[in-house]
């Protein structure tokens, strides 16, 4: 978890989350160069994604509108995200 007040408080990595998980871009912990690329890929502050696969060794397979996105572990585990609770108000990417 982040310190601090406001949602970013919330937020996980996107890698520890399971298979079928929705949710909520909130930032990346990285420098500009991965900033970039991951933005180049759709993957930019409030972009809604699913996870497709996290099976814990290999790639980390995420959905990001019609877009499927293979991460290393290491991006994975600097993107943050806010888990969807299932109210509707978090992410809900079709896939």
């Amino acid at each position: 978890m982040i310190p601090g007040p406001g949602p970013s408080a919330d937020a996980v990595p996107l890698e520890s989350l399971p298979d079928g998980s929705a949710a909520r871009l909130v930032m990346v912990r990285g420098g500009a160069g991965l900033r970039s690329r991951l933005t180049a890929m759709g993957l930019r502050t409030g972009a809604a994604v699913r996870v497709i696969h996290n099976g814990g060794r290999g790639p980390f397979v995420v959905a990001a509108g019609e877009s499927r996105i293979v991460l290393g572990r290491g991006m994975a585990r600097k993107v943050l995200v806010l888990p969807d609770d299932g109210s509707g108000a978090g992410a809900s990417p079709s896939a």
